[in-house]
Formats: structure tokens, C-alpha cells, sequence
């Protein structure tokens, strides 16, 4: 057993090392045409952006069908239970898009600070190095700020999905006006954490703004 653990380990530590090792390739190779890592950490984040704004969206619209499923009044729920499994599936794919993109920007702000760091050290102007300094914690400190607002949006998806799961789920083999009975009960609770993860990507999408105007603007 533990011959098989230390296998695995090892096998997961050489996927890091060649993850790893591709993303260096792809970031020499980029600048090699002249995009430099700041310049892809700034795609990345309008395209994390896009991302949040896409699945807000799609969260509130899963909060309307549920609130249409609610309010439905006979003939067969097959259609409805379709309707709001596919607001289900639709939520789950947009929660992992942005979930993709925050861990495409922690990898290439990784690469671009550490590259900071050490060209940091290769001033010869003590002036010129002092001002690079400032300007390294200023971006590392809007970052950290960018990052953590993100992922309180992300870990507020997770109680929502969850609640659409169930829903979708229990609507699956109870396709009767008691079912409905039972979403009603849920409607409140799934209401108010769309509410508030809505609220949450709406303070991420600003700080990706932010941090946008930051970089453009340096």
C-alpha cells in the first residue's frame, strides 16, 4: 500500500513538473512575439471577467425558472423538470468556467511576480530599484485584493448549486403537484443565496475592472 502511495505521489509530482514546464514554453515562447506575461495576466482577467458576468447571468436566470416551476399551474411537469435541469447543467458549466479562468490568472500572476522579483535584483540604481519595488507591492496588493474577491464569488456558487441539484433532482421522480409543494419550501432559501452571490460576483466584476485600469494604466 504504501508503494502504491509513494507511485502516485510521484506520478503527481512529475505532472506538476511538466505542467509546469509547459507553461514556462508557452510564456518564452509569447515573449518571443513580443506578449509579455503582464500582458496575459491582463487578457486573463477580462476574460475571468466575462466569465463572472456570464454566470451571474445564468444564476439569475436558474432563480427564474425555479420561480416559474413554482408558480406552475398543471398539465406535465416532464417539461418543466427539463427546463430546470438544463438551468441546472447550465449553471454547473458556468461555475466551472469561472473557476478556470481564476486558476489561469493565479498561474501566470505566479510567473509574472516571481519574474519581477528577480529583475528586481538586477538594478544597478538603487532609485530605479526602490521604484520597482513600490510598484511590484502595489500590484501584488490589488491582486491579492482581486483573487480573494473572486473566490468568495466562486465559493458562493457551491450552496447554489447544490440547492438546484436537489431540486432538479427531486422534481426528477416526483412529478406531481406535490413536488411543487416541496420546491416552495425551497424557493426562499435558494432565492436568497442567489441574491447574495449575485451581490458577490457584482463586487468581482468591479475589482477585475480595477485591477484592469490598474494594469492599462501602468
Amino acid at each position: 500500500m504504501q508503494s502504491r502511495a509513494v507511485s502516485s505521489l510521484y506520478l503527481v509530482v512529475i505532472a506538476l513538473v511538466l505542467l509546469v514546464g509547459c507553461q514556462s514554453a508557452y510564456y518564452s515562447a509569447m515573449e518571443k512575439v513580443g506578449v509579455h506575461k503582464r500582458d496575459i495576466m491582463l487578457d486573463r482577467v477580462e476574460n475571468a471577467q466575462g466569465a463572472q458576468e456570464d454566470a451571474q447571468q445564468q444564476f439569475q436566470s436558474a432563480l427564474e425558472q425555479l420561480s416559474q416551476l413554482i408558480n406552475y399551474d398543471g398539465g406535465d411537469l416532464t417539461t418543466q423538470y427539463e427546463l430546470v435541469n438544463d438551468q441546472y447543467q447550465a449553471s454547473k458549466a458556468s461555475a466551472e468556467e469561472v473557476a478556470s479562468r481564476i486558476d489561469a490568472i493565479e498561474s501566470v500572476a505566479d510567473a509574472l511576480f516571481a519574474e519581477w522579483n528577480e529583475e528586481i535584483q538586477q538594478y544597478s540604481s538603487n532609485s530605479l530599484k526602490q521604484k520597482s519595488q513600490q510598484k511590484l507591492r502595489k500590484t501584488e496588493r490589488n491582486y491579492q485584493s482581486l483573487i480573494k474577491s473572486m473566490y468568495r464569488a466562486k465559493d458562493g456558487m457551491a450552496p447554489v448549486l447544490s440547492a438546484l441539484k436537489d431540486n432538479s433532482l427531486y422534481l426528477k421522480h416526483n412529478l406531481n403537484a406535490q413536488a411543487i409543494g416541496a420546491l416552495q419550501g425551497e424557493y426562499k432559501t435558494i432565492k436568497r443565496d442567489v441574491e447574495s452571490l449575485v451581490s458577490e460576483m457584482s463586487k468581482a466584476i468591479a475589482q477585475s475592472q480595477q485591477f484592469i485600469n490598474l494594469l492599462k494604466a501602468e
